[in-house]
């Protein structure tokens, strides 16, 4: 029988996704999965030895050998031949994150929208979010409602508090690309570019009555082409 595969564990989400080379207008991509990255950041950026990055990642010894020279030759092909870089997707889960409150069960039938909230209102800019409310639907109903506190989890932490309190659903301003593909790799759903009162926005999804921007975004400095190529790890 193969052996049972095992997912890298990340801590922290690269904040830049795509490097491109300014003298080639229109660049071969080649994609490097987040756990490479990780490989390469704990090793190369934090110093560690790879028995230390194998504890860090969850994975043998053996496997970060692996993905560290895979990550290696990557960036040497994007040096060498003048390629774009795109760091996207791979076999990963998120660093747990500690919630320092008690969060309402999900139903077993339950749809989780999270909104970012401050004052009632939808707050614009999702990296900077201080709190979220969520809001559990069934049957096209809102059933319960709470508002959290992100215990000041910058916006590479975000993705990994969403999927910590079970969110399916994440309705928000503007929103980088960097944090959209961290959504994505966490199976999150966004509905970005959304103004005015939470309790509105989430009643129109609730509804399937929810205007919507998938273009927004809080800045123009991160691209991204095609499938993220991501296989989500939880709960395997």
């Amino acid at each position: 029988m193969p052996r049972p595969f095992r997912c890298r564990r990340i801590e922290q989400l690269p904040v830049y996704r795509s490097f491109s080379p300014d003298d080639v207008a229109a660049a071969e991509s080649v994609q490097m999965t987040v756990d490479e990255f990780e490989a390469l950041r704990l090793l190369d950026d934090e110093g560690l030895t790879q028995e230390a990055c194998a504890a860090r990642m969850n994975i043998a010894r053996t496997t970060v050998t692996a993905i560290y020279d895979s990550a290696r030759k990557k960036i040497a092909n994007v040096l060498v031949n003048g390629k774009r870089l795109l760091i996207t997707g791979g076999h990963f889960e998120y660093e747990p994150v500690e919630i320092n409150q008690v969060i309402i069960e999900k139903g077993t039938d339950s749809m989780r929208i999270a909104i970012t909230y401050e004052n009632g209102e939808i707050f614009q800019h999702f990296g900077h979010a201080e709190k979220f409310k969520l809001y559990d639907v069934e049957g096209g109903k809102i059933v319960n409602e709470q508002i959290v506190d992100t215990n000041g989890s910058g916006h590479g932490a975000l993705a990994g508090f969403l999927q910590a309190v079970k969110a399916d659903v994440l309705i928000c301003g503007g929103i980088g690309m960097g944090a959209q593909m961290a959504l994505s790799d966490a199976g999150i759903k966004l509905y970005a570019g959304v103004r005015g009162a939470a309790d509105e926005a989430a009643k129109a999804l609730a509804e399937g009555k929810l205007q919507y921007d998938p273009n927004a975004r809080c800045d123009h400095h991160e691209h991204h082409d095609g499938d993220c190529g991501h296989e989500h790890c939880a709960g395997n």
